[in-house]
């Protein structure tokens, strides 16, 4: 799965060196101050990520959830939550195992919100996705494909189930590996920060009809 696995790339590099500049810029103030000089303040550019059409990128974090985005021309970027789900074992929660990416739906006749969940190419597909909250009912889904990345799962969510998604700590995703059809392997998904990332998509959403143009 590890193509499913983005790395984000974090600037600091010259992290190591912070102590010593800081140690320098105090000196520095000091000695301006003993002359009667006003210290010039740094401007140092922080840069900023280069995006162009067709990336994906992460606009906001809730806790263990992602709102990630896709770059678009007309600048309406189409966001999901994301979380990429880990196996438990050994440290920070694990190897990357699988990932969800939720995002509202609504409308008359409509689900509530719809996920794609990706589990690795060696579940077994005929036993299907299952998934519970905090320990509850197990719903089945269906996969639609696989590909070289993984298998998808195509997931619609009504407004009870958006709802238990607020209300719980977390949700449990569970497959059947085809190496061993009697064993199931729950992978367990955090719900923290669900409620205030959901709403964000829908407030997106929202802000985003009202500023289309009328028909």
């Amino acid at each position: 799965m590890t193509q499913l696995i983005r790395s984000f790339f974090v600037a600091a590099l010259l992290a190591g060196a912070a102590p010593a500049f800081a140690q320098t810029t105090d000196t520095t103030a000091a000695e301006n101050a003993e002359e009667g000089a006003t210290p010039n303040p740094l401007e140092l550019s922080m840069g900023e990520p280069d995006i162009n059409v067709g990336d994906i990128y992460l606009e906001e974090q809730f806790t263990d959830w992602e709102v990630r985005c896709i770059k678009s021309e007309n600048g309406n970027d189409p966001c999901q939550l994301y979380q990429l789900i880990r196996d438990g074992q050994g440290e920070n929660g694990g190897t990357p195992v699988a990932e969800i990416n939720i995002f509202p739906i609504g409308g008359e006749g409509q689900p509530a919100a719809g996920a794609t969940i990706i589990t690795p190419l060696e579940t077994l597909l005929t036993q299907q996705l299952g998934l519970s909250i905090d320990g509850g009912q197990v719903r089945k889904y269906p996969f639609s494909w696989c590909s070289q990345i993984g298998c998808f799962a195509r997931v619609g969510f009504s407004d009870e189930d958006v709802n238990a998604f607020r209300r719980g700590v977390n949700a449990n995703v569970i497959i059947v590996p085809v190496a061993d059809p009697s064993q199931k392997i729950g992978l367990r998904v955090s719900l923290a920060g669900f409620t205030a990332g959901f709403k964000s998509l829908v407030d997106r959403a929202a802000a985003a009809a009202a500023a289309a143009p009328a028909e």
